[in-house]
């Protein structure tokens, strides 16, 4: 199994829907948690229309987002270390959130969405890690060829 993600920053919709579809994404998992935004077509509803239109299904997961306070106390602090760590332990609490994630992803081609371009600075890295077993793959689908650390096993 394969578990994508991507973070729609510095993308248009039209080019969004285009990666999700070179990679043939079958279902989309919107882990924002409150999946609004200023950028044209990416708030909750209109995404779901164009990405459902696009053949692709959507699901807004909220208990995958990072909650408002540990986003709060990162903007101040910027200790990128004390995030993870808040984060982690908030996502250990989500246990069935994670495990109906997994078994999207073993019976469609699932990604994980979020805002930041960047994975290595995005919650959804963690999520994604959550959600897969040993020999399992993470893909962050990337707007620029992949570099190597754009696949992940975990072994």
């Amino acid at each position: 199994m394969t578990l994508y993600t991507i973070g729609y920053e510095g993308l248009t919709l039209a080019d969004f829907i285009e990666l999700l579809r070179v990679d043939g994404i079958e279902h989309l998992v919107d882990i924002r948690e409150a999946p609004v935004s200023r950028k044209a077509g990416f708030a909750k509803d209109d995404l779901a229309k164009a990405v459902t239109a696009a053949g692709i299904r959507y699901a807004h997961v909220r208990a995958l987002g990072c909650p408002k306070p540990i986003r709060d106390r990162y903007k101040k602090s910027g200790d990128w270390a004390r995030y993870a760590r808040d984060f982690k332990i908030y996502l250990a609490a989500q246990t069935a959130a994670v495990e109906d994630l997994r078994r999207s992803a073993a019976t469609a081609r699932t990604c994980l969405l979020c805002y930041e371009a960047d994975f290595n600075r995005c919650h959804r890295g963690f999520v994604a890690e959550a959600a897969i077993a040993a020999g399992e793959r993470i893909r962050h689908i990337l707007a620029k060829p992949p570099s190597p650390q754009a696949e992940l096993a975990l072994d």
